[in-house]
């Protein structure tokens, strides 16, 4: 790429690059920023996704089982994050792990734990 300054633009010379003669601009792809991670901090996000997947490691192992044979079940984060205590977060969670033969409440408690502190995330708005 070339780079052309034009100081009589403005008193601070500009840098603009142009496509190097006989390259196509669609060889080099553009990757626009995701709507999501414009609307959410990336941190967050990533925290999000480290408890759903420490969630998942989890309940396969208090269902001993594959994945894709967790009973069909959805802990969600935000729901519980609107809950006023911890009481509450945790009678919801053991609600929906009723059927779970093996003990729940450690995972309960380190759960609740993980949560706290994280922001809830609204669903973005469509324009």
């Amino acid at each position: 790429m070339a780079a052309v300054t034009s100081p009589e633009s403005s008193p601070q010379p500009r840098v603009y690059f142009q496509t190097p003669p006989g390259g196509e601009e669609s060889e080099v792809p553009v990757r626009k920023q995701g709507r999501v991670t414009v609307k959410y901090d990336r941190k967050e996000l990533r925290k999000r996704l480290n408890l759903e997947e420490w969630i998942i490691e989890r309940l396969t192992e208090l269902y001993d089982c594959e994945e894709e044979a967790i009973p069909e079940l959805e802990i969600d984060v935000d729901e519980l994050l609107d809950m006023p205590s911890d009481g509450d977060r945790a009678t919801r969670v053991k609600d929906l792990l009723v059927d779970c033969y093996k003990p729940t409440d450690d995972f309960v408690a380190e759960l609740l734990d993980k949560i706290r502190g994280m922001q809830k995330l609204s669903t973005p708005q469509k324009k």
